[in-house]
């Protein structure tokens, strides 16, 4: 009878369910179906509850009747669709309604057809149109919904960047950040600053080993853990081992480390204490020309040695300067030789920025700008660049 499962030439048959509570109509729809297409099977519910037991991974489409004994009209139809899922509705009745047609495709099937009115061939062509609509429609579906997660992932990724809380008008600063590789918005570098009542400006640079989602989550955690410590007046020679406990903590791996450079500027701006924990020394910019290496103290890095712990270094900044933070992926990149770029390449682009008279903001997109430039695309490595200037020239 309707209930019977057909298997033609071997193959499984696409399962049609009719919802038909008439045992003629039901009759007469396995006959369409057989003439114009024998690999369609017809199931036969007569009633919508008896209908969602019948549902399988086989199920193509749901032929349902609006007048039935557990339902009528559109709330049947609301009903089937609830339990249908992704599977297209088409409703097969015998009223002729055009309002009632039109309400029922604006509720969500597929088509309304009139029993009677309809051959076999225009009853499958109306089921594979029905068919290949609803898998638009997913598809249009499964795109809206990983358009709204892709922005609401880059709104989370753009609130978790740092804001820098600098006030002074004597100084200049500007502060970039690209991830490397076409990744997402946010990698596993951080940098942060805050001017603190007293005047002084606290600094920090930082980079997380390794590229993902648990690296970005880190390098905000390692951020926000700096800014809460320099916040609490925790003394400067602390802060580094605060944050190395913080990396043990929240670390998804051994071996996962961080560098780190912190800064602190003199109310004046004429001096800066550097703390390096693994990290590129920052440049230093006199008189339009990156100034000599100053013998800047190292530690190690954060969560690679026990009870570690991070010399100062004091250096005279003067009236007029600059200073250069940024992140190993800006200089990782290679040159047309094939060689890395290296400090030493940073320090030649910049010399060349710098005498070309860059504002910082500009200086600082030049760099990352001229860096890509050498390596003949992207950079690899996620970017993050944090400059700094006091006096006329800036």
């Amino acid at each position: 009878m309707v209930s019977r499962q057909r298997e033609r030439n071997g193959v499984e048959s696409a399962e049609i369910l009719l919802v038909e509570d008439d045992a003629g109509d039901a009759l007469l729809v396995e006959e369409l179906l057989a003439d114009a297409e024998p690999t369609f099977a017809p199931v036969w519910s007569t009633t919508v509850a008896g209908a969602e037991a019948r549902i399988t991974s086989r199920t193509l489409c749901i032929l349902l009747d609006l007048y039935l004994p557990d339902s009528e009209g559109l709330e049947g139809l609301r009903r089937t669709l609830r339990i249908a899922g992704r599977i297209p509705v088409i409703v097969l009745t015998g009223q002729v309604d055009r309002d009632l047609g039109e309400l029922a495709v604006a509720e969500g099937a597929q088509d309304y057809l009139v029993k009677g009115t309809v051959s076999g061939e225009e009853l499958v062509r109306a089921v594979r149109y029905a068919v290949e609509r609803r898998r638009g429609q997913e598809t249009a579906r499964r795109l809206a919904e990983a358009e709204m997660l892709a922005a609401e992932k880059a709104r989370l990724e753009r609130g978790l960047l740092p804001r820098p809380i600098i006030s002074n008008p004597a100084l200049t600063w500007a502060t970039r950040y690209r991830p490397g590789g076409g990744r997402a918005l946010l990698g596993g570098d951080f940098f942060d600053g805050i001017e603190l009542p007293d005047g002084s400006i606290r600094v920090l640079m930082g980079d997380v080993t390794g590229h993902g989602p648990d690296e970005a989550a880190l390098g905000v955690a390692l951020r926000v853990a700096w800014r809460s410590l320099v916040l609490a007046d925790t003394p400067t020679e602390l802060i580094l081992g605060g944050l190395q406990r913080v990396l043990a903590v929240e670390r998804h791996a051994e071996d996962v480390f961080a560098t780190v450079c912190d800064i602190t500027l003199a109310p004046d701006l004429s001096t800066a204490t550097v703390r390096l924990g693994g990290h590129p020394a920052p440049l230093l910019i006199r008189r339009e020309r990156v100034a000599p290496d100053e013998p800047i103290a190292r530690g190690p890095l954060l969560g690679l040695v026990d009870e570690a712990w991070w010399p100062a270094t004091d250096v005279n900044l003067g009236a007029d300067w600059a200073l250069v933070l940024f992140t190993d992926g800006l200089v990782e990149g290679r040159t047309p030789d094939g060689q890395r770029l290296e400090v030493t390449g940073l320090v030649e682009l910049t010399d060349d920025a710098v005498g070309r008279g860059l504002a910082l903001g500009a200086l600082a997109d030049e760099l990352i700008a001229a860096a890509e430039r050498a390596n003949g695309g992207p950079l690899p490595d996620d970017v993050a660049a944090f400059l700094l200037g006091a006096g006329q020239r800036w």
